[in-house]
């Protein structure tokens, strides 16, 4: 890559955060004002940049007019699934993606481990809300009309001694799970496996799928996954996100 192109990718990447004056692009890139100048005037002229009223500069319209068609090109599932893999690969477990889907959570993709059990999730089939990890991560961080709008339709059936049937508890669980930022499963669905799941969010900050790593318990219970595999969840779910264009 070029160190022109690659100055024009930092400097969209810094005035994507806040507008910028020349002198703070010039100063963030390490560069003369005239180079930064240069550079921002072409930006500018190419529609990917724009000066302000008060002489800042900030994104241009077009690029985010291009970054709305790419999107259109790429379902999650497409841009998921690399990282996908190699979480699988790195854990040894289940890995699971679910996106909210209307008034359902669906399941849309899933790595099972090579010489491991396959696991009862199957791709296309609406998430049990009241006890997959995938579900929690993503009612969590739904705004309340919407989440009660998708459990209206959940029948709260046990499944296990764990099961949480009551929506008073489960909201509860939910308020933990956005306090802490993940989900668990802890048997609660089939009680010989267990799971932790992360949110993942789109360009705008809303949290539109999840991904879970689900382990049988005589392989790894709930505290191993959580000390062993949920800061690697974490990062695989925070890099989808990114790529779906959401920034921290």
């Amino acid at each position: 890559m070029s160190q022109t192109v690659r100055r024009a990718i930092d400097i969209l990447e810094y005035v994507a955060r806040k507008p910028r004056t020349q002198t703070e692009v010039g100063e963030h890139l390490g560069v003369h004002r005239s180079t930064a100048q240069r550079i921002l005037e072409s930006l500018t002229d190419g529609g990917l940049a724009r000066r302000l009223t008060d002489g800042r500069y900030a994104v241009g319209h077009r690029l985010a007019g291009l970054a709305a068609l790419a999107l259109e090109q790429f379902g999650i599932k497409d841009i998921a699934a690399g990282h996908l893999r190699g979480l699988g690969e790195r854990c040894g477990h289940t890995v699971h993606l679910a996106a909210l889907e209307g008034h359902q959570i669906i399941y849309v993709d899933k790595v099972d481990p090579v010489d491991g059990v396959r696991l009862y999730a199957e791709i296309g089939r609406p998430v049990p809300l009241h006890t997959a990890g995938v579900a929690k991560a993503i009612l969590a961080f739904l705004p309340r009309e919407r989440a009660d709008q998708l459990l209206a339709g959940c029948d709260f059936a046990p499944r296990t001694g764990t099961t949480v049937t009551d929506p008073v508890a489960l909201r509860k669980v939910l308020d933990t799970t956005r306090a802490r930022g993940w989900a668990v499963d802890d048997g609660e669905y089939e009680d010989y496996v267990n799971c932790v799941a992360v949110p993942v969010r789109d360009s705008g900050g809303d949290v539109v799928a999840a991904v879970s790593v689900t382990a049988l318990k005589a392989k790894a219970d709930l505290p191993a996954l959580e000390t062993g595999v949920l800061p690697d969840l974490a990062a695989t779910a925070e890099t989808i996100s990114k790529e779906l264009g959401w920034r921290p």
